[in-house]
């Protein structure tokens, strides 16, 4: 039985009360413009804007696979984590843009951010879009590292 809640709904517009974290997968490249994000950019600004603003000053901070960035969209309840979980952009020589272990690594920072915070997480099926993972693979390692440590998690299917 899995402990995460799945929801038909806008993970944009996440359920229930309290502090949110809307956990979402980015590429490593800086790109911001189809997928997910296009739902995230149009209820808020600011994420794009700081992740946009984090890839360009990479030489100088923690940008790259495995990184997340916090961004407050809706002070004080409501978070965005730009989770760098994909090597690229486009399926290829070297297969699908997801890395696993980069999404293993960066739900590890949400959850101990979501503790912090007292937080929920919510997310799509994330990497499994344009990222062309597979949910098999994403589902225990939200279990393991969300859901093991008490977190509530929702995960919504887009109707």
């Amino acid at each position: 039985m899995s402990g995460i809640c799945y929801v038909r709904g806008d993970a944009t517009a996440p359920q229930g009360k309290g502090v949110k974290i809307i956990a979402h997968v980015c590429n490593d490249l800086g790109g911001w413009g189809k997928g997910f994000v296009v739902a995230v950019s149009r209820r808020w600004s600011e994420p794009e804007a700081a992740y946009r603003r984090w890839h360009r000053e990479r030489a100088a901070n923690d940008f790259g696979l495995g990184a997340v960035q916090f961004v407050q969209a809706e002070p004080p309840y409501t978070w965005v984590a730009n989770m760098v979980g994909q090597r690229g952009m486009r399926t290829g020589s070297k297969g699908v843009p997801v890395r696993y272990d980069a999404i293993d690594t960066a739900l590890e920072a949400v959850a101990v951010k979501a503790a912090e915070l007292g937080a929920s997480v919510h997310m799509p099926r994330i990497g499994c879009g344009l990222a062309g993972g597979k949910w098999s693979r994403i589902e225990p390692l939200i279990e393991e590292r969300l859901v093991g440590r008490g977190i509530v998690v929702t995960v919504y299917d887009h109707d």
